[in-house]
């Protein structure tokens, strides 16, 4: 486990906390996964559970807690970005009738701070406060800058981070620095294995709506 700050059990919790964020982990997988010890990862576990930022499934595994939704929540709630961004987003949503998102980097993750759903049935969905890979997916690709994004203005994923699974992004600057990515998501099927070509233009006009808003 890297040591992130200078207090040792907070970094240990907060790894045991991340091992959790995508699916239900035994108290097996989350020693593997966070290299501790397993009477320290058990120790750590049931006192998260006691704050409710863990609880456990029907199967016994840790999930996030309670507390952790109620958190990520109000830490939602209190980034002005969303409020700003959200216009520009509905519209988007309504545009393309795909389920639309808007990312903010978090060191080597990207978390979705506003997240709009698909009238479809059949739709992408991720929840506001989701930690993301950076490296994978087009919202990814917006967040770390890439030289050819940025000169072509919007990146596309296909089957990349989810199978089954597109998206384009476009980046949202600020003083020419980017601060967010917006993206349209949805079934290939619908979005073919093209999306660029479909949404490219509608996800780039939203980002110059919400800088416009800024």
């Amino acid at each position: 486990m890297d040591r992130i700050s200078d207090v040792g059990v907070l970094d240990k919790a907060m790894a045991v906390i991340a091992a959790v964020e995508h699916e239900p982990k035994a108290l097996a997988a989350l020693v593997h996964d966070t290299g501790l010890a397993r009477p320290t990862v058990h120790r750590l576990a049931v006192a998260l559970e006691a704050h409710g930022l863990l609880r456990r499934d029907d199967e016994g595994r840790f999930v996030l807690g309670p507390r952790a939704v109620a958190l990520g929540r109000a830490a939602t709630d209190a980034f002005p970005l969303r409020d700003v961004a959200l216009p520009a987003l509905r519209d988007l949503r309504d545009k393309t009738q795909e389920s639309v998102q808007l990312y903010v980097r978090d060191g080597d993750q990207r978390i979705c701070v506003a997240s709009l759903q698909s009238p479809h049935g059949l739709r992408t969905i991720v929840n506001e406060g989701a930690a993301l890979p950076l490296r994978a997916g087009s919202g990814g690709a917006v967040l770390l800058e890439r030289p050819p994004v940025l000169e072509r203005g919007w990146a596309e994923s296909v089957g990349e981070r989810e199978a089954g699974v597109a998206s384009v992004s476009a980046p949202v600057l600020d003083r020419g620095r980017v601060v967010a990515a917006v993206s349209v998501s949805g079934p290939i099927e619908r979005l073919t294995r093209t999306p660029g070509k479909r949404y490219a233009r509608a996800v780039m006009a939203a980002a110059r709506a919400i800088e416009h808003a800024i």
